[in-house]
């Protein structure tokens, strides 16, 4: 039977980048699962300048957002700023998500809601990574936050690249293919794992496989694993073609495989 998802998105006002990966991932799904179709609908956070100032002031934005989005009966909301969450301090991803999901209900929609900084979280540790590099778009101190709240989740980051890109419009419009040469300079030698975009608003999408196949190492991005977190929230096959090892069919079928014996 077909089954038609709504999508909430809480974004960034000068976020261009969330509504065009995600909207993506979930249309190449549609090639392998055409039962499952996607619609996506937004409300926006007043953001220009990635700053911890900026950042704050917009978080607060977000609870408007929730009623927004739950008046339009969506069936998951993502809450889609990683590093406004997390430069809030650890483990402040919980905190928004059961905020969120209070005003949601509250307003007559008692679906999932979840945040990317959790959702990358999540992903990094579903694929078993205890280190893990990252590349962010951000100034240095801003991705030492982010390098905190990973750490602070138990997993240890062993390198990091910060392109240093405050102006949020510019980082929309880096061009995700040179990231295939940024890891070049990206210390892999310790780590698990690849976090090729530590922000939804760097594209890497289109980077991603050509990424995982030069380093040999699982690569994910905050985007991905915000598309991984949505599906599973909705009971759904966490599988999208040529986005990096979380959400490949061989992931898939190896987290399966793995709840099985775990029941027997």
């Amino acid at each position: 039977m077909n089954r038609d998802y709504r999508l909430g998105l809480i974004v960034p006002s000068s976020n261009t980048t969330m509504e065009k990966e995600i909207p993506a991932m979930l249309q190449a799904r549609q090639q392998i699962l055409p039962e499952e179709t996607f619609t996506f609908h937004s409300s926006r956070m007043r953001m220009m300048h990635v700053t911890k100032e900026e950042l704050a002031k917009m978080d607060t934005e977000s609870d408007r957002c929730a009623v927004e989005l739950s008046d339009a009966r969506c069936d998951a909301l993502a809450y889609a700023c990683l590093v406004a969450i997390m430069s809030q301090g650890a483990g402040y991803h919980c905190l928004s998500e059961d905020r969120l999901s209070a005003i949601a209900k509250e307003n007559g929609t008692p679906v999932p809601v979840i945040s990317s900084a959790g959702a990358l979280i999540d992903g990094i540790q579903a694929i078993g990574a205890k280190k893990v590099a990252i590349v962010t778009p951000y100034m240095k101190p801003l991705t030492k936050m982010v390098v905190d709240y990973i750490e602070a989740a138990g997993i240890e980051v062993t390198d990091s690249i910060s392109l240093e890109v405050s102006d949020n419009l510019a980082v929309g419009k880096l061009d995700p293919l040179n990231l295939i040469n940024i890891v070049d300079n990206l210390d892999i030698s310790k780590a698990d794992a690849v976090v090729l975009s530590a922000c939804v608003q760097m594209q890497s999408l289109p980077a991603i496989q050509k990424v995982q196949e030069k380093l040999n190492l699982p690569v994910l991005s905050a985007a991905t694993s915000t598309v991984y977190k949505l599906l599973k929230e909705l009971g759904l096959k966490p599988v999208v073609p040529n986005a990096g090892y979380l959400l490949s069919e061989a992931f898939h079928s190896k987290e399966t495989a793995e709840k099985s014996s775990s029941l027997v």
